[in-house]
């Protein structure tokens, strides 16, 4: 079988997968909200009552959980393009878990989305929740920053699958929002989130932040800096300088 046959074939299987992980967290989300109550009536007071808490639990769960997997696939990104996840966990396998953290991040984003449907002291709508910034009862701007860098994440990771269509050089600079999404769903996450308070959380916000921003310098560093101070050197003093990766070779025909 040709390379570009299988390359097809794992497209293929990518986009089947993307498609039923999306589906999965709009199912899952509705069961919660309609079959829950009624299979575990033990459940009723939290789940139907009149300020019902389980619907915020599950949101809350969901989102931070949603955000380690967007923490997870950026730092993956970040270690592949810097050349680090040749040495660990291998190129292939880096790439994978790239990918597929992205696609996780996403169907759980829209799970934390969507099960807010089912909780009544706020009282969320399809438009409340589809639109950005229309939270008119709960940190309207915020959660506005929320919601746009859910679709920015939807685009960053749906254009793998449209990337021979748009162009490689098209699809990098997409794939450049993946940092603007990881800055706003942060802001989102320490601005509108109720747990930001817990200590344990603030250590997460904090690893995830200072780990990126790491790595991004070290993959600058590593891709642009150092290759054109190279280059730059070379052209100054000379092949074979102090600062060059190339070496003088030894006069032909002369003994040393």
């Amino acid at each position: 079988m040709e390379p570009k046959e299988l390359d097809q074939m794992s497209a293929e299987m990518a986009l089947s997968t993307m498609v039923g992980l999306l589906l999965s967290a709009v199912v899952g989300a509705f069961l919660a909200i309609l079959v829950l109550p009624a299979w575990l009536p033990a459940l009723a007071g939290s789940l139907q009552g009149p300020a019902p808490k389980a619907y915020w639990y599950l949101t809350r769960a969901s989102g931070l959980v949603a955000y380690v997997l967007l923490w997870l696939s950026i730092v993956l990104g970040l270690m592949i393009t810097g050349r680090i996840a040749r040495l660990w966990p291998g190129g292939p396998v880096a790439f994978d878990l790239h990918q597929h953290t992205a696609l996780l991040s996403l169907s759980l984003s829209l799970f934390h989305a969507l099960i807010l449907l089912g909780d009544r002291y706020i009282s969320f709508t399809p438009a409340r929740i589809f639109i950005p910034f229309a939270s008119v009862d709960y940190r309207p701007f915020w959660v506005g920053w929320g919601q746009l860098g859910l679709y920015l994440l939807a685009l960053v990771t749906l254009s793998f699958y449209v990337r021979r269509r748009i162009g490689h050089t098209t699809w990098r600079r997409i794939h450049y929002l993946s940092f603007v999404v990881f800055l706003m769903v942060t802001v989102h996450g320490l601005m509108s989130g109720t747990d930001t308070a817990r200590a344990g959380v603030r250590v997460m916000y904090q690893t995830a932040g200072w780990s990126v921003l790491g790595l991004g310098i070290y993959r600058a560093l590593a891709v642009w800096v150092f290759p054109a101070f190279r280059k730059w050197t070379s052209a100054l003093f000379g092949k074979g300088s102090a600062f060059s990766n190339e070496r003088p070779r030894p006069l032909q025909g002369r003994s040393p």
